[in-house]
């Protein structure tokens, strides 16, 4: 019933319970020398496959999209040197790999760098999702977690909102909404 009362507040915590549901850690979880913790991956079936990050490097980046409460998780992440690995990018189940050309992954550091991308975290911006069943992209950087919806009437930040651009024309993550 209380879920019904604020749906704006839904999606946000949805996302938080799912990501700390599937990686048994929180947002915030460092290492000593407030290094991220090491993300172990291995599937029941013995190959690799991607864990939902929960913290990432400078230099890295992740995106974990839904489209809607019930839409599939997708997850993106991308090291430093470009190398990127999504789980369910397409929204087909299927893990994928790959490399940035050498310019998108020097422009994506450009971008990662930007001192303008604290002013665009959540919490810097107080942000509050405003839309029910609209495509919710957050892109977990060093500097902190950057929510941005695909609805009518919000605004895109400008730093988040084109590494969020370059991320999905250069992968198979799309943007659905």
């Amino acid at each position: 019933m209380l879920l019904r009362a604020h749906p704006r507040l839904l999606l946000p915590v949805l996302a938080a319970v799912v990501v700390g549901a599937l990686t048994g850690c929180s947002l915030f979880d460092r290492g000593p020398r407030g290094n991220p913790a090491a993300q172990p991956s291995a599937s029941a079936g013995g190959g690799a496959q991607l864990e939902i990050p929960t913290t990432v490097a400078v230099g890295q980046v992740s995106l974990i999209q839904r489209l809607g409460e019930d839409g599939p998780l997708r997850t993106l992440s991308v090291e430093r040197g470009g190398a990127w690995q999504c789980l369910d990018c397409a929204g087909d189940g299927v893990t994928s790999r790959g490399t940035l050309a050498p310019e998108l992954t020097e422009r994506l550091q450009v971008l990662l760098a930007n001192p303008a991308l604290a002013d665009e975290t959540d919490q810097a911006r107080r942000y509050r999702s405003t839309c029910i069943d609209a495509l919710t992209s957050s892109l977990l950087t060093s500097t902190g977690l950057i929510t941005s919806q695909d609805c009518p009437g919000e605004e895109r930040t400008p730093v988040a909102g084109e590494i969020l651009l370059l991320l999905t024309q250069a992968t198979p993550a799309e943007v659905k909404g």
